[in-house]
């Protein structure tokens, strides 16, 4: 019910330069964790470039991810999955976790 907001849709932005990069209705999951707290788990990140891929030790397994920066200001904020070892976490195969502390709402 409360998510139509006059002027377009909830957006989260980078908390650098303003740069939207992902949408509130594209938050697949808000009970993520990073090394420095919470973080959201979303289906698609827009005006993100990914570094270098890494298999990487995560607290749910083995994956193979790349650091997600945005595209205006280079800032990390946050990865995305591109590849889950445990049949547990296929879910997560392509999606992005950004960090809370690095996006800000927008449109709220």
């Amino acid at each position: 019910m409360g998510d139509s907001i006059i002027g377009g849709p909830r957006i989260y932005s980078c908390y650098k330069c303003r740069n939207h990069v992902a949408l509130h209705d594209d938050i697949v999951s808000k009970a993520f964790q990073s090394k420095n707290g919470r973080a959201f788990l979303f289906s698609h990140a827009q005006h993100v470039c990914s570094g270098k891929k890494e298999d990487r030790q995560m607290m749910t397994g083995l994956h193979m991810v790349a650091d997600v920066h945005c595209a205006d200001c280079r800032e990390v904020l946050g990865w995305k999955y591109e590849k889950a070892y445990e049949e547990s976490q296929k879910y997560k195969e392509g999606k992005f976790v950004l960090e809370k502390y690095k996006i800000v709402k927008e449109n709220w």
